[in-house]
C-alpha cells in the first residue's frame, strides 16, 4: 500500500487519526464517570444544609452541598469541554479530505496544530473528571462495589499510549506552533478570536480575547533567544495553558449555539462554561508566566541529585 519508503510518514499520518479516538475514548470514559457521580450525589442522603441544628430534619442529597457541586460543575466544565473539541477535530479531518481547496488548506494546518491538544487535554482532565468522580462517592468511591474507581484505571492509559503527555507537549511548542513561521498557530488565534467577534458573552469573549493575547506572547518568548533546550524544558505547562485556551474557546461557541434558549440543558452548559472561564481559564497565566520566562528549572537540575 503507497509508495515504497514513505511508511514511517504514513504511519504518522495513521497516528494523527488514531490521536483523535484516543481523546474520544478518554472523553467517553470521564463523561460516564461524571454521569455515575451526578446520579449518586442526588441519591445519596448526608448532612443538612448549613445553620440546620435540628437533627430530626431529615438530610439532603449531597448534591446539595456546594463543594459536591463544585466537583461536578468541574467534571461536566472538563468532560463536554473535551466532547466538543473532539468533535471539531473530527469535523477537520473530514474536512481536511472532502472540502473545497482553501477549506481543506485550513482544516489540514488547524488539524495540524490541534491534534497534539485534542489527545492529551482530554487525557489529562477527563482524568481529573473520573478523579472527581470518585471523590463525590466518598469512601465507596475506592471499592470496587462502585465502578468510577475502574473508570480512572481505564483512563488513566490514555495519557500514555499512542504519544505521551510529555511527547505531545513537545510536537505542540516544538514543531507545531512555530513551522512555517508559526502558520497553524496563527490560524488557530484567527479561527478563536472569529468566535470571539460573535460572541454575546461579553464577559467570556473578553477574558477568551486576553488568553489568546497572552498565548501568543508565551510563545514568541519561549523560542526568543532560539534556545531549543530552554523553550521545551516548560513545553508540558505550555500544552496545559493552550489546551485551556482551545477548551475555552469550545465553550464559548456552546455558549453562542445556547444564547437565549431556555430549559435545564441549556442552563446547565451556561453553568459549567461559567466555571471553566472563572475557575479553570486563570490558570493558564501561571503556566503561560512558567514558558515566556524559559524558567530553567527542570533544565539545570542534575539527574545525580534526583
Amino acid at each position: 500500500m503507497g509508495e515504497p519508503h514513505q511508511g514511517l510518514r504514513y504511519m504518522f499520518h495513521m497516528m494523527n487519526h488514531a490521536r483523535i479516538g484516543v481523546g474520544a475514548g478518554a472523553t467517553a470514559v470521564g463523561y460516564t464517570g461524571y454521569l455515575k457521580s451526578l446520579a449518586y450525589a442526588r441519591e445519596r442522603l448526608q448532612g443538612r444544609p448549613l445553620g440546620a441544628k435540628d437533627p430530626a430534619q431529615p438530610q439532603v442529597p449531597i448534591i446539595e452541598h456546594t463543594d459536591v457541586r463544585r466537583m461536578l460543575l468541574a467534571q461536566k466544565s472538563y468532560v463536554e469541554g473535551a466532547l466538543a473539541l473532539v468533535l471539531y477535530c473530527a469535523r477537520l479531518a473530514d474536512e481536511e479530505v472532502s472540502g473545497e481547496p482553501e477549506a481543506a488548506r485550513r482544516a489540514h494546518l488547524l488539524l495540524d496544530v490541534l491534534t497534539p491538544i485534542v489527545k492529551s487535554w482530554p487525557s489529562q482532565w477527563c482524568l481529573e473528571a473520573n478523579s472527581l468522580a470518585i471523590q463525590v462517592h466518598g469512601g465507596y468511591g475506592y471499592t470496587r462495589e462502585y465502578d468510577v474507581e475502574q473508570h480512572y484505571r481505564d483512563n488513566r492509559l490514555n495519557a500514555i499510549h499512542e504519544g505521551t503527555h510529555g511527547i505531545q507537549a513537545l510536537d505542540l511548542l516544538g514543531r507545531k506552533a512555530v513551522l512555517d513561521h508559526g502558520a497553524r498557530l496563527s490560524l488557530l488565534v484567527e479561527t478563536a478570536r472569529a468566535a470571539v467577534d460573535d460572541s454575546t458573552e461579553t464577559e467570556y469573549a473578553g477574558l477568551l480575547s486576553a488568553a489568546l493575547d497572552r498565548m501568543t506572547e508565551a510563545t514568541a518568548a519561549a523560542w526568543s533567544d532560539g534556545d531549543p533546550a530552554a523553550a521545551l524544558a516548560n513545553a508540558t505547562p505550555y500544552l496545559e495553558a493552550v489546551g485551556h485556551v482551545v477548551v475555552a474557546w469550545m465553550w464559548l461557541e456552546q455558549l453562542t449555539a445556547a444564547h437565549g434558549k431556555e430549559g435545564a440543558f441549556y442552563e446547565g452548559k451556561r453553568a459549567a462554561a461559567a466555571y471553566f472561564f472563572r475557575h479553570e481559564l486563570p490558570r493558564t497565566e501561571a503556566w503561560f508566566r512558567l514558558v515566556a520566562s524559559r524558567d530553567r528549572t527542570v533544565l539545570d537540575t542534575s539527574p545525580d541529585v534526583l
